[in-house]
């Protein structure tokens, strides 16, 4: 057995937190080490117990999850933090990816889909939907670009690639379409964002909207 993810549930409502749970456990690959009922409590909890992945929700008394996700962001960069939420109202959950969160989930989802969803941000290839690939466009198209790094010097394959990323193509879609390995995929992408210092595909598909380019079929 692989080695599993451990996950902090934080929602200030019970009955979502033991649905979650639920939901998760029924997949060995990962583990909840922690829950919390607001903002105050995620902090503290992520500060104690490390985990790699933190299911949030965004209303919440004391501290809401967007306040949250920016703080813990900063402080502990590495966290993946997933937005759990029964609306699909794109402001609130746009701001959450701006706030630095990695992505967001659902309720009403089925359990199959969180599995495969969550393994997939936690291994950095969950792909990013097409409404937020533009409203991230909307927001960013009217403010300044910021300076690429001097030695990012991106070839034709990754320029390619890049832009089936910001399409919301996972890694199988993009090798099947390039005709390419998942694993060439992987490595291509590890590589672009050494050169481009970022670390997940919202900022990668950022980069792409930033320079002008038009996401792929």
């Amino acid at each position: 057995m692989n080695s599993s993810f451990r996950i902090v549930i934080v929602d200030d409502h019970p009955h979502a937190r033991e649905g979650i749970r639920s939901i998760l456990s029924s997949d060995e690959s990962f583990e909840i080490v922690a829950e919390g009922r607001n903002g105050l409590e995620a902090i503290r909890l992520t500060e104690e117990w490390m985990p790699d992945l933190i299911l949030m929700d965004i209303k919440m008394p004391l501290m809401n999850g967007l306040e949250a996700t920016k703080q813990i962001k900063e402080r502990f960069p590495y966290v993946k933090i997933v937005m759990v939420t029964i609306s699909d109202d794109i402001t609130d959950l746009f701001e959450a990816i701006k706030r630095g969160a990695q992505g967001y989930l659902l309720k009403n989802l089925s359990a199959d889909s969180w599995h495969e969803y969550l393994k997939a941000v936690a291994v950095d290839e969950a792909p990013m939907s097409r409404e937020l690939a533009l409203q991230l466009l909307r927001e960013f198209s009217a403010k300044e670009r910021p300076s690429t790094p001097p030695d990012a010097s991106i070839t034709a394959r990754e320029t390619e690639i890049l832009k089936w990323v910001a399409s919301g193509k996972s890694n199988r879609e993009i090798s099947e379409g390039l005709c390419i390995s998942e694993h060439t995929v992987k490595n291509h992408l590890k590589n672009i964002m050494q050169k481009l210092r970022m670390e997940n595909r919202v900022q990668l598909t950022r980069y792409v909207y930033e320079q002008g380019w038009t996401p792929g079929d």
